[in-house]
């Protein structure tokens, strides 16, 4: 368990999306791009965090540093979820939950982002409804209180 990690409640959703629906902060940190955008020099360490491999890409078209399903949501909760927007606050909850026991593979993207920038990849046309959208708030936030913000 990951204690105190997940209390999204507090944290801003107001977001600032880039070129092609990515989400870019600042300089190091994090952000999230969909698999079929092209790839850049300032995206960074690419991880798919993707239960399943996209349809249609080649592993040397995505460069990925590396393929981390495990932090992706489960088999059952991504077919629960079936992307539909109605079903997203259930998505987004259930989801955070299972993050809780996968602390490991979250702190080390969260180290990876005070470092450089990390880019989350993901396939979902709903750029806005996608677990790769709560992933990033996730990372967001412990990048914060690393940097002496109070948590939530």
């Amino acid at each position: 368990m990951c204690p105190g990690l997940f209390d999204l409640t507090s944290v801003s959703r107001s977001r600032t999306p880039g070129a092609s629906g990515c989400r870019c902060f600042t300089p190091m940190g994090v952000r999230s791009k969909r698999v079929y955008d092209p790839a850049s020099r300032s995206d960074g360490r690419r991880y798919l965090v993707e239960r399943l491999w996209p349809r249609g890409i080649s592993k040397e078209t995505l460069r990925l540093t590396e393929w981390l399903k495990d932090v992706a949501p489960s088999p059952e909760l991504r077919e629960w979820f079936g992307h539909d927007p109605a079903k997203f606050p259930a998505f987004r909850t259930r989801y955070l939950a299972e993050l809780q026991s996968k602390c490991e593979l979250v702190e080390r993207l969260v180290m990876e982002a005070r470092t450089g920038t990390v880019t989350l990849l993901f396939a979902a046309r709903d750029t806005e409804h996608c677990s790769a959208e709560i992933l990033r708030e996730v990372i967001e936030q412990k990048l914060s209180v690393g940097r002496g913000a109070r948590p939530p």
